[in-house]
């Protein structure tokens, strides 16, 4: 068996995860941004493992994301205690139905709009870094950018204390292999109305790394 398996969205994600271990049972790889390439690059990589006979025995989503304010602030490190694809469903006059109240048939192996993180491996993590902040983290194929869909997020998902674009689609792609998954971020920036120039990603991505070591 291989060790951890960490994928991030973008390379200098991936940069700052490695700038902080020395443990290289971990890999640690950039596999694209949004849910739905970072889950299928994930499932390719933990197939390929796989047939080579060499499973990875855990995968993390590692990277930044906006933290909302008041549960996560600028340069804290979350650990998400589920993932929640918080934008798949459907639009209705009495507001937005998310996908598991649908009533569609369940998903493969019965993976839904919510995987939770493993039990097991969530712990660990929390004993590594006591100071990180821990909750559901939001996956979204849009970044949140108005006071107006903050407000909805913050009604839908009242414990949720971050948001990313693709802890979700990893968390999907873990649980059809059978591997445990769990996602760590480092907030960068607060959810509400777009500004860069309130983004502190070099603080983020320090806190990525300093969060690191975790992970051996």
């Amino acid at each position: 068996m291989t060790g951890l398996l960490v994928v991030t969205a973008v390379p200098a994600e991936a940069e700052a995860v490695r700038a902080g271990l020395t443990d290289h049972t971990v890999t640690v790889t950039p596999v694209g941004v949004g849910p739905a390439v970072a889950g299928a690059a994930t499932a390719r990589l933990l197939a390929l493992a796989e047939a080579a006979g060499r499973p990875y025995r855990a995968v993390i989503s590692a990277g930044v994301a906006g933290g909302f304010t008041g549960r996560a602030e600028v340069g804290d490190t979350v650990l998400g205690t589920a993932s929640i694809a918080a934008d798949l469903g459907a639009e209705s006059p009495d507001g937005f139905i998310p996908v598991d109240e649908l009533g569609m048939p369940p998903a493969m192996l019965g993976v839904g709009g919510v995987v939770p993180a493993d039990p097991s491996l969530l712990a660990a993590l929390r004993a590594a870094l006591p100071a990180a902040t821990t909750g559901p983290v939001l996956t979204v194929s849009t970044v949140t950018g108005t006071e107006a869909s903050t407000r909805e997020l913050r009604r839908r998902h009242p414990q949720a204390v971050a948001e990313a674009m693709e802890g979700y689609g990893v968390a999907v792609a873990a649980a059809l292999a059978g591997v445990p998954f769990a996602e760590l971020r480092t907030i960068s920036n607060p959810i509400g109305p777009r500004d860069r120039d309130a983004w502190r990603l070099r603080e983020a991505l320090a806190a990525l790394t300093t969060a690191a070591p975790a992970l051996r």
